[in-house]
């Protein structure tokens, strides 16, 4: 992600497994972008009380 001039439109996005919200990327994710399931620990805590 080294092209990132401010436009958050150009970052990659993908939906929540738990509430379906669209997700941007973040720096924070940049090494981890691929596992990121959840928006939010809300979202992550619901996912893990469900059973599957």
């Amino acid at each position: 992600m080294s092209g990132f001039k401010g436009n958050k439109s150009t970052l990659p996005q993908k939906p929540c497994a738990a509430c379906g919200r669209p997700m941007t990327w973040r720096k924070k994710w940049e090494r981890t972008w691929e596992q990121v399931k959840y928006c939010s620990d809300r979202c992550r805590a619901r996912s893990d009380k469900t059973p599957s």
